[in-house]
């Protein structure tokens, strides 16, 4: 991994002309960059590539409880079809496809070129996992929103969304805590459901970047933004998964021990929208944003950008909510880790449809800026897929 500056999020909004608020820490109120919410949870634990399109069958699924229900069931939210829900990418498949990630060791911190991983550091050992081929569109969270029913309906079991295929139902190792003994993820806890805010005000969070439409509309197979971590994670649940590690994500985006400079390779992003939705190209190649959603592109469409196991957009289009927070450099060992003892923000995979900087799309781009992106804020630059068990 290359040391980069973080391309920051607020210079991604000045290029859509759209204002910048100020973020306050974990706890402290204020408005996010480009997104309003409240500071975030203060609680520790478990909080918040040359590939082929590789398909899958739908997979995960869930009770409708907090619990994962296995890799044979149908999620919950895409247990009827429709618009954003069945008719994913170019193929019409559906929404909640599902593809096993073999797991294995890779090195989380290299640089590639093109002729194979160089400066390689920071080893990670993952266990076989699933990650949505798609990110969570507006049809899929819609039906979400129906189910959390303006706070009245569903929210988490405390303690779900917890990697239960690990470590005897434990989950993974808070590779973030200190002192004796090993501490593993959390899960859902009750403090958590007071940062549910599921109204039509709340996800319609900037002026003509939000992609939530108080009805169903034309919306529905674009990835959900201006959701909080918090949403996300009880989305996961409820759908039955989990949000990835950032070490899970990695790995996936890298192709494991290919290390691969981008999910897809090592081919130049372009500006066709064949790879990779960024730099303003969707859908035209004008690389000018014009301050409104018409630069997000529907889940899928960059089908060459498939990762080695065949999920698309792994970079570009959103940036992606991942469960651990940001750390200035890797914990280490990690074996089936994340860092959730502590920390302010969470950690994002970065690249999204107005970035301009190349390398926040690589596969090894470590975001290391904690000074913004607090989990109950809301940003019309990010979304979120789910992992599920293997």
């Amino acid at each position: 991994m290359k040391t980069r500056t973080t391309f920051p999020f607020c210079l991604a909004i000045v290029c859509l002309s759209v204002a910048c608020g100020s973020s306050s820490p974990s706890g402290g109120g204020g408005s996010g960059a480009g997104g309003s919410g409240s500071g975030g949870a203060t609680s520790s634990g478990g909080s918040n590539a040359g590939g082929t399109n590789a398909g899958g069958a739908a997979t995960g699924g869930a009770s409708g409880t907090g619990g994962s229900t296995g890799s044979g069931a149908t999620p919950a939210s895409c247990q009827s079809g429709g618009p954003g829900l069945s008719d994913c990418s170019a193929s019409g498949e559906s929404c909640c496809t599902s593809v096993k990630v073999p797991g294995g060791t890779f090195y989380r911190t290299y640089t590639n070129d093109g002729s194979g991983a160089k400066n390689t550091a920071d080893p990670a050992t993952i266990s076989d996992f699933r990650l949505d081929k798609y990110m969570v569109t507006v049809g899929r969270f819609r039906k979400f929103v129906t189910a959390w029913d303006q706070g009245s309906g569903y929210t988490p079991d405390v303690g779900s969304g917890k990697h239960t295929h690990l470590n005897n139902g434990k989950g993974l190792v808070d590779s973030g805590a200190t002192g004796p003994g090993v501490v593993y993820e959390s899960g859902w806890l009750e403090s958590y459901n007071n940062k549910l805010n599921l109204t039509n005000d709340t996800l319609q969070c900037q002026s003509d970047l939000f992609v939530w439409t108080n009805s169903p509309g034309n919306n529905e197979k674009l990835p959900m933004n201006c959701v909080n971590w918090f949403e996300a994670y009880a989305f996961c649940i409820w759908d039955g998964g989990f949000l990835a590690s950032e070490a899970e994500y990695e790995l996936a985006a890298a192709g494991g021990s290919e290390q691969r400079r981008f999910p897809w390779g090592s081919t130049e992003p372009g500006k066709d929208n064949q790879y990779v939705i960024w730099n303003c190209d969707y859908p035209d190649g004008s690389g000018t944003c014009d301050g409104t959603i018409r630069n997000i592109a529907p889940v899928g469409t960059p089908l060459l950008g498939a990762g080695k196991w065949g999920q698309l957009d792994l970079v570009g289009n959103l940036q992606q909510a991942l469960l651990d927070y940001m750390v200035q450099a890797y914990d280490n060992p990690c074996v089936d880790c994340a860092h959730l003892a502590s920390g302010s923000a969470r950690a994002p995979r970065d690249g999204f449809y107005g970035g301009t900087n190349e390398a926040t799309l690589e596969s090894s781009y470590l975001n290391n800026d904690g000074s913004r992106f607090y989990p109950a804020n809301r940003f019309p630059s990010c979304g979120f897929r789910c992992a599920r068990t293997p």
